[in-house]
């Protein structure tokens, strides 16, 4: 009886050490948390430092003045100014592609998911932030190629992708015409801006209205699927 207690205790021991070990694995240790919120705290500066001043008018030193810190500090999360904007754009985008991933639902039907879709990117694109973001990169990629890079691989092409591998699968089950996949995602986001988003941009329009928006997207879904219904 003595022998058996003691295995099951061991047993428990054992299974107390491995849930520990496991739970030690999952969650961060104080060092990496502590890492991971000053590395938020430097893109929060950063966000609104590029947005505030433009790409040139950002420095390094002046975020590392913003926080507090050294530059020493600032360019050990981030190499550069370059690599900095780009995982300023990089959080941006990132819950953005996640939330449009699980819109586009094939089970939900076409038309519904594409929809759905629409609204969903051209509210954000429409939104204060979006549209600041891109006048920076459309007002200073002739000066600085490589954030219009940044901006194009991390967000238009990245939507332009997901949202292709969708439209493929539609082909694929007779729900479009055959066609390239990647051009009709490109032809639909950009049907989407075409009107409101090119108007808040020059600042001819003010505000994004939900009734606006889904005006654009019935225009929007009308034409693409009179070229693409198969």
């Amino acid at each position: 009886m003595r022998g058996v207690m003691a295995t099951a205790a061991g047993l428990v021991n054992r299974k107390t050490v491995l849930y520990g070990t496991a739970m030690n694995a999952i969650a961060p240790s104080r060092r990496e948390a502590r890492r991971q919120a000053r590395r938020d705290a430097i893109l929060d500066v950063a966000a609104q430092s590029f947005l505030e001043h433009g790409y040139a008018g950002t420095t390094m030193s002046g975020i590392a003045a913003t926080l507090g810190g050294s530059k020493g500090t600032l360019w050990s999360y981030f190499a550069s100014k370059e690599v900095l904007f780009a995982a300023v754009i990089e959080r941006v985008t990132d819950a953005f592609r996640m939330q449009l991933s699980l819109i586009l639902n094939p089970r939900d039907g076409l038309e519904p998911a594409l929809r759905r879709f629409c609204v969903e990117f051209l509210r954000k694109v429409t939104s204060p932030e979006a549209i600041a973001l891109y006048r920076l990169v459309v007002g200073e990629t002739s000066r600085f190629p490589e954030i219009g890079r940044i901006f194009y691989e991390r967000a238009p092409r990245q939507t332009q992708q997901l949202l292709a591998g969708f439209l493929g699968q539609a082909m694929e089950n007779g729900l479009l015409r055959r066609d390239d996949p990647l051009a009709a995602a490109r032809h639909l986001t950009g049907l989407c801006m075409y009107g409101m988003h090119q108007q808040l941009v020059m600042g001819v329009a003010d505000t994004s209205a939900a009734d606006t928006i889904d005006s654009e997207v019935d225009h929007a879904m009308t034409a693409f699927m009179r070229a693409y219904a198969a």
